[in-house]
């Protein structure tokens, strides 16, 4: 498997709503973002959405694997592939937001982030449909942040 940057216009949407359902925010994030792309033999099969939020500061907006490819490790490698990327870069943090519950949550502490703040009332403010996942629905936006320095001296 190979790590490749797209650029906006490469990048599938389909994948992407994988992860966020709302294209028009999507559309708002993604001609400024850097966008790394998990490829095999010419296939994307996942990408992970990166949005420079300051000289220090990133703010990971998306990550997705098809389906068909899910379960096999590359969501991992690629957040893996991504915080190398931003160290060497000299960031020295990433920012992500996410919902209060579901799987994402404990792949994301796995990866050593850190629930910073709640934002009530997130996804009932933001989005034009209800997100509704393993039959609840997401309304809080918790806050994780990934502390670069702390990172690397592990």
């Amino acid at each position: 498997m190979k790590f490749n940057f797209l650029q906006a216009a490469e990048t599938p949407m389909d994948l992407l709503l994988l992860a966020d359902p709302e294209a028009s925010i999507i559309q708002e994030y993604l001609p400024q973002s850097k966008i790394m792309a998990a490829m095999e033999e010419g296939q994307i099969l996942g990408v992970i959405v990166f949005l420079e939020i300051s000289e220090s500061k990133l703010e990971l907006m998306n990550i997705a694997v098809y389906p068909s490819h899910q379960k096999k490790g590359i969501g991992g490698q690629l957040l893996k592939e991504s915080i190398q990327w931003a160290i060497m870069h000299q960031f020295s943090s990433i920012e992500l937001g996410t919902g209060t519950f579901g799987y994402q949550l404990a792949f994301y502490q796995k990866a050593g982030f850190r629930v910073d703040r709640i934002i009530k009332d997130h996804f009932l403010n933001s989005y034009s449909s209800p997100i509704f996942e393993t039959g609840l629905q997401h309304k809080d936006m918790l806050r994780l942040k990934l502390d670069l320095e702390a990172f690397t001296d592990h």
